[in-house]
């Protein structure tokens, strides 16, 4: 990968996290640099991934797979950092997943040969540009989504236009009512998936595709089983009918809260044309402290075997200073709804620490402080009026959904356990 030009940018004063006058240092000097969070050698807030926990992350979700036999082409939106998707590539990841034009253009510019973008590729300016990838780069290795039959014929005129043929791969998208992009029933999949045979050589059916995480609700599992059941339904048509392409019939969904029954459902799927399990999971790499978290509790209870064999564990914090206790059950901390994701839970306080304290490491706070508003650049806590939390002391946050926490910030570090500072990484939303 072409990750040189990140780890030579500069990064400077301008770059929120950065401290003021000590810079320019090229981002791969960063984490030689011998700085702390918890000696208060960056200016905080700040945003951490903790190397640990990566690895541990990464461990968990290889062994899930390996063991059900299935891959995983992990959602890049989530991080929207090219060198966290050369490690997971590097950890085996089949291909990167995105979601629109802009985070193709940044998976190409950082050479990634195999991108999924689990969305409808549309609009004259991101058709052009995916052909011209396809037509410049012969090891480019593109799929997308359809769920109309006019989608089709418009990527295939683009294609035959282009001059492109056997190169441009479409999963056929299954929906559910009510909600986002997929076809509504089996009768309408049939004949999108004859469309794209009929427009072959130049768009070719490689899959079927849908994503449960916008099924919710209590029975949301059994709403899962079943749309799995309809994609299942849907990959039996297009094998009977021996409408896909070349390869193996790719079966893709499956992302951070439900791929344990995306993966049991796929494999029991009998066909007579060789099958391939893909997930995509976006957030098993980072895990989160409540939304994943409790995804994770769902997925031991219905699944044990899974857990039996270990858990993932939250990487991502965001840490910032008390800088008020205005009242005897309030704190004031220098962190808001600028640096931290609060879209489905607010950040839960987890670690503090005090300068110059004689422990080197933070010790816990207990489940009576709790984070109950954020301002753009404040946080409130509640908390008892003998908690030992003072102006000038470090607290650590545990986030709910990661991605809208990376796309706060510019530089995040990752540390070790003690919290000193081994590496940089940068983000492109």
């Amino acid at each position: 990968m072409a990750l040189d030009q990140i780890l030579d940018s500069r990064i400077d004063e301008t770059v929120k996290g950065f401290p003021g006058g000590r810079g320019p240092l090229p981002l791969r000097d960063v984490g030689r640099q011998g700085w702390s969070l918890l000696a208060e050698d960056v200016p905080l807030p700040a945003c951490v991934l903790k190397a640990s926990a990566l690895g541990r992350n990464e461990t968990f979700m290889r062994d899930f797979l390996g063991r059900n036999g299935a891959s995983i082409s992990p959602h890049g939106k989530t991080t929207m950092s090219p060198q966290l998707f050369e490690r997971q590539i590097a950890a085996g990841a089949w291909a990167i997943t995105v979601g629109n034009i802009h985070q193709i253009q940044v998976a190409r510019h950082f050479g990634f040969a195999r991108i999924v973008l689990a969305n409808q590729l549309v609009g004259r300016q991101a058709i052009r540009y995916v052909l011209d990838e396809l037509a410049r780069d012969p090891g480019f290795e593109f799929y997308s989504l359809v769920d109309s039959v006019a989608l089709v014929e418009t990527l295939a005129k683009a294609a035959r236009e282009r001059g492109i043929e056997g190169r441009f791969n479409v999963f056929l998208e299954g929906g559910v009512a009510g909600a986002r992009t997929g076809v509504r029933d089996v009768a309408t999949a049939r004949d999108v998936a004859r469309a794209v045979k009929a427009a072959s050589p130049h768009l070719t059916l490689r899959g079927v595709e849908g994503f449960e995480g916008v099924i919710s609700g209590a029975d949301g599992p059994a709403k899962i089983d079943a749309f799995l059941d309809f994609l299942a339904e849907i990959a039996r048509k297009i094998d009977a009918e021996d409408l896909a392409g070349p390869g193996p019939l790719i079966l893709t969904a499956g992302g951070s809260a439900f791929y344990d029954l995306v993966v049991a459902k796929f494999a029991a799927l009998n066909l007579r044309r060789r099958s391939m399990i893909l997930t995509r999971s976006g957030c098993y790499l980072t895990h989160d402290s409540r939304m994943y978290e409790n995804a994770f509790q769902a997925i031991a209870a219905r699944s044990p075997e899974i857990a039996a064999r270990g858990r993932p564990a939250h990487a991502l914090e965001v840490w910032a200073y008390v800088q008020s206790r205005p009242e005897p059950t309030r704190a004031i901390v220098t962190m808001g709804k600028r640096d931290v994701s609060h879209d489905r839970d607010l950040p839960i306080p987890l670690l503090w620490h005090r300068p110059g304290a004689r422990s080197g490491s933070p010790a816990a706070l207990g489940a009576d402080h709790v984070c109950v508003a954020l301002n753009d650049q404040h946080g409130f806590l509640d908390l008892p009026a003998s908690s030992p939390l003072a102006v000038g002391d470090l607290v650590g946050f545990g986030i709910s959904h990661p991605c809208l926490t990376f796309d706060k910030w510019q530089l995040i570090y990752v540390v070790d356990d003690d919290y000193r500072i081994v590496e940089a990484i940068r983000t492109y939303f």
